[in-house]
C-alpha cells in the first residue's frame, strides 16, 4: 500500500510537471491574449490623459511582457504640450520599459501651433519613449518643419523641450525669410 501511495504521488507530480504550459495558460512565447480594434489611454499622475495607443490587433506575449500591434496609432494628448500623432505598419510595446518600437512606413505629425511650425517626420523605424516624450532612430529620416526640410541618418527628438539632434549625413534646406 505504501509503494502504491508513493507511486501514485510520483505519477501525479510527473503529470503536473509535464503539463506546466497548460496550467500557466500556454507556452510563454505564445500570445496569452489577443485584442482586435483596441484603444487604451495612459494617464498622467494628475489624472489627465497623456497618450493614446490604438490599433487593428494587439497580441500580448508574456515572455518579456511585449505586445505586438498591427497598424498602430500613437497620439500624444497631454495638456500643455503640442499634440503629436505617429502611425506605422507594426509596433512592439515593451510594457516594463515604457518603450514603443514602431516599424514600417513610420509617419510622425505635429500640427502647427502658436509656438511652433507644423512638423512631419518619416522613417522606416522609430523608438518612442512616451513618458519622456522622446522619439529616436538610427535609420534615415525625412523631416519637414514648416517650409524647411531636413534629411539625415539618426535622430533624437524631445517633444517636451522642442530640441532635436541629428546624428550624421544631414542635409537641411532652409528657405529665405519672407519680406
Amino acid at each position: 500500500g505504501v509503494f502504491f501511495a508513493f507511486g501514485s504521488f510520483w505519477l501525479l507530480q510527473l503529470m503536473q510537471a509535464s503539463d506546466i504550459d497548460a496550467q500557466l495558460g500556454g507556452p510563454p512565447d505564445e500570445p496569452d491574449y489577443i485584442v482586435e480594434n483596441f484603444s487604451f489611454v495612459r494617464m498622467t499622475e494628475n489624472g489627465q490623459p497623456s497618450y493614446l495607443v490604438s490599433g487593428k490587433r494587439l497580441a500580448h506575449i508574456p515572455n518579456g511582457d511585449v505586445s505586438h500591434v498591427d497598424d498602430p496609432v500613437l497620439r500624444g494628448v497631454e495638456p500643455g504640450r503640442p499634440p503629436m500623432t505617429v502611425v506605422a505598419k507594426n509596433a512592439q510595446i515593451h510594457h516594463q520599459e515604457h518603450r514603443v518600437e514602431l516599424m514600417g512606413d513610420v509617419d510622425l505629425q505635429r500640427p502647427k501651433t502658436a509656438q511652433s511650425e507644423a512638423l512631419r517626420v518619416r522613417s522606416q523605424a522609430l523608438t518612442v519613449l512616451p513618458d519622456e516624450e522622446i522619439v529616436k532612430t538610427d535609420l534615415p529620416i525625412d523631416m519637414q518643419l514648416g517650409a524647411s526640410t531636413l534629411k539625415g541618418t539618426g535622430m533624437v527628438a524631445n517633444n517636451a523641450t522642442q530640441q532635436m539632434h541629428l546624428s550624421s549625413r544631414g542635409q537641411i534646406v532652409y528657405p529665405p525669410r519672407q519680406r
